[in-house]
């Protein structure tokens, strides 16, 4: 992708289909007149009273306790310099994005204009009362230092710059697990830094708290060697000046035991890191470019630790592993500041995370076996769902310990349910789906990509190393497509029907007769129905010369899973295909079958479709919990159309008693677990949250997840092919190109697993 259409598709993300990244929703009813006169006058008025009789009830009566403030003034933003507070705004419309999605917090973002320490500590002061607390970001050292520190001494809320502490909470979680690989004592070890900003400034701070000497620090900035001796340094740099002599950082690194790198890219080499002692810990973070390329570095050392600031390696120190979940621990018990006690307990629960077992969706998430605690693994990876239920708690804790909590907890298990209740409200398993694929991309051959949207979606899925997408149709409309939408990165073009794919085609039509020559298909009607992109697109699947197929955006799904059935055909030992609809709603993810196959499956399919969508749910590393979904609740309709449901489920207990599932059992009751606990405790479903809905017929299933989807403007997945030998996947005509991408995704994981299901069965 050229750097203009980079360029361009940023500023179109940013601008559509709404100017920027967040916005305020009710959270109240307002339907009638009486909600309203609730809302403001003059039912309002009650809360008003309330707080003005005791102002710590404004956490009871407003969004104060869940709402945070990101300030900046623009000074030092990413990587872009001092570029003013309203060029900064989609950063810090960025960071309550990650706030939201990662620990439920409301966002402001408040960008103020100016450079005057005194007035923008001022004005944050003035605006405190709105939030519950303050994320400071993106303001240039040593205004930052003192901006904070008076801060915290002033408000009595959390104030946090995570420049500083997000990044030192961090790297102080990897450097404790990288130690103990290594085998080494945080007092004993030699540190090199080079960066003496806020961010290294902070890093280094939390080091000595952990234990590390001053005496074994050597701090370096753009001119060197930080020695007591220089005139031209803050009172925070001086804490780490030496008085060692002036050397530069290749002579310093002569037998460092750690190197922390928080400065420029490309200013170690190989020679510098083999110069270092036994099993060098090396944190390059400078981003985008480490201090020290990181396959560089591994052919470097074999006994090296290394982290970076990069997704694509290992071990990567990213500050979404700390600030959302250290606010979310700070306001739920009404912390007054965020204090080094509360720093500390997030570095060593972050640290402890990594050492125990892994969830399997992580697994699945990373396309690794198992990912184990080891030089590859010293901090937990950002998808990790434990986070949330692991760090704000250790916070929450340490808050209390210390003395600054208003609002103690004092049911640890509600709490932990509470935040784990969190993790439905955003697209996690997306972000998890999509990173998967790209661990092993795979060919998927789009068989409409003279479509806008498809070519879109292809063009994205190679961009983002999804997939290597093969693109069936007219060459010059998409080539015509290509260059309006500027996908100008190479990319195999296929037209089923000209002359440079006769060959091909001849093949193809000779391999079809084959598979159809007992079922009414001549020799000659085989060459012609392989000219159709979706009896060539699944041929070329059939045979090899693609991974996996996706289609249906511009055609109805009948005649899109036609081609499918009659070339690829049922996996081995499979009886009935399917599909199921992954919704991804606020309750969580949500699976819902059979939404475009079986019109009026009986007992014995319901029960296979119930199967397939729970091998389905443990792909994507998520454990089904099954509801069969009737009008009937358990026996109450002895009519046919309840009692195959019936049938299903004493199938399923059957013979496969370890499959959480139950029924038959109406919706609300199914996805209520309060209403079945109370109404059916006997039931396996009960104490359970229900994350898999299998319908009775095709047009309810159908129905309900396009109602869903409507209504509640929630992402589908889907639907996704189940049972089929090769992985094709046909979408629901006029599928958006989110959607599309989101199905690419699908149809690589299905590529993925029936890979390794071949390699075992070899």
């Amino acid at each position: 992708m050229s750097e203009e259409s980079k360029r361009r598709e940023a500023l179109v993300y940013h601008a559509k289909p709404t100017p920027g990244k967040i916005k305020v929703v009710p959270t109240k009813k307002y339907s009638s007149q009486r909600d309203l006169a609730l809302a403001y006058s003059p039912g309002v008025a009650e809360p008003c009273l309330e707080i003005a009789k005791d102002k710590a009830n404004v956490y009871k009566y407003t969004t104060k306790g869940n709402l945070v403030a990101v300030i900046s003034n623009g000074t030092a933003v990413l990587g872009l310099g001092d570029i003013g507070p309203e060029a900064s705004k989609p950063v810090m419309e960025g960071k309550g994005l990650l706030f939201k999605i990662f620990a439920d917090l409301d966002c402001f973002d408040i960008e103020v204009d100016t450079k005057n320490v005194e007035e923008f500590i001022q004005t944050v002061k003035n605006i405190a009362p709105t939030f519950g607390g303050i994320n400071l970001e993106d303001i240039k050292a040593p205004e930052a230092f003192e901006i904070e520190r008076r801060l915290k001494e002033e408000l009595d809320i959390p104030v946090m710059h995570d420049d500083q502490h997000g990044t030192a909470i961090i790297s102080s979680a990897a450097l404790l697990n990288a130690l103990e690989l290594a085998d080494k004592k945080i007092e004993e070890v030699k540190i090199v830094i080079s960066g003496a900003g806020s961010a290294a400034i902070s890093c280094t701070s939390l080091y000595v708290t952990l234990g590390a000497r001053k005496e074994n620090i050597m701090m370096f900035d753009v001119d060197g060697l930080i020695t007591k001796d220089r005139t031209n340094l803050g009172k925070e740099q001086m804490q780490f000046a030496t008085d060692n002599p002036k050397v530069d950082l290749r002579e310093a690194l002569k037998d460092a035991d750690v190197f922390l790198g928080l400065s420029v890219g490309n200013i170690v080499d190989g020679d510098m890191l083999r110069s270092m002692s036994e099993s060098p810990i090396v944190f390059a973070m400078a981003n985008p470019t480490p201090e020290i390329d990181y396959d560089l570095a591994m052919a470097s050392r074999e006994d090296i630790i290394m982290a970076t600031g990069r997704s694509d390696h290992p071990n990567q120190v990213n500050n979404v592993l700390g600030f959302p979940f250290i606010f979310r621990g700070a306001l739920d018990v009404r912390a007054t500041k965020i204090n080094e006690e509360m720093k500390m307990a997030a570095t060593k629960a972050i640290a402890q995370l990594a050492k125990e077992p892994v969830p399997e969706q992580v697994n699945i998430a990373y396309g690794e076996l198992k990912i184990a605690f080891g030089r590859d693994y010293i901090i937990p990876k950002p998808f990790d769902p434990r986070l949330i239920a692991t760090i704000p708690p250790a916070v929450a804790r340490a808050a209390m310990e210390s003395g600054v909590a208003k609002e103690p907890i004092t049911d640890w298990d509600k709490y932990e349910e509470q935040l784990l209740s969190r993790m439905g409200s955003d697209n996690k398993l997306v972000r998890l789906l999509l990173n998967r694929a790209r661990i092993n991309p795979k060919r998927v051959v789009f068989a409409e990509a003279d479509n806008i949207d498809v070519l879109k979606a292809a063009q994205i899925v190679l961009e983002e190393g999804i997939a290597t997408p093969i693109l069936l149709g007219r060459r010059d409309m998409i080539e015509e497509l290509m260059e309006d939408i500027g996908f100008d990165q190479p990319c195999l073009i296929i037209d089923p029907k000209s002359d440079e794919e006769k060959a091909r085609r001849d093949r193809y039509a000779q391999e079809f007769w084959k598979l159809r020559l007992r079922k009414g298909t001549t020799e000659f009607d085989a060459g012609k129905t392989v000219r159709q992109r979706n009896y060539f697109a699944a041929m070329m699947v059939k045979l090899g010369d693609a991974d996996a197929l996706i289609t249906g955006v511009a055609q109805s799904y009948p005649i899109s899973v036609r081609p499918m059935m009659e070339i690829i055909g049922k996996a081995p030992g499979v009886d009935k295909i399917a599909t199921t609809n992954l919704m991804i709603t606020a309750r969580g993810p949500l699976f819902v079958s059979d939404t475009s196959i079986n019109i009026s499956p009986d007992a014995l399919e319901l029960a296979k479709i119930a199967q397939m969508t729970g091998r389905t749910a443990n792909m994507f590393g998520i454990s089904p919990v099954i509801a069969m979904t009737s009008y009937a609740n358990f026996g109450s309709s002895s009519h046919p159309h309840a009692t195959k449901v019936t049938e299903a489920v004493k199938y399923l207990h059957q013979y496969y008693p370890d499959l959480v599932v139950d029924g038959e059992l109406q919706t609300d009751f199914a996805l209520n677990a309060d209403l079945l606990q109370s109404k059916f405790p006997f039931s396996k479903l009960a104490g359970k949250k229900v994350n898999t809905l299998i319908f009775p017929n095709l047009e309810s299933a159908n129905s309900t997840y396009k109602m869903l989807k409507e209504l509640n403007n929630i992402d589908s997945i889907g639907p996704i092919m189940m049972g089929m030998e090769k992985p094709v996947h046909i979408l629901q005509l006029g599928a958006s190109v989110d959607e599309i991408v989101n199905m690419t995704a699908v149809a690589v994981i299905d590529a993925q697993q029936k890979e390794k299901h071949a390699n075992r069965k070899e």
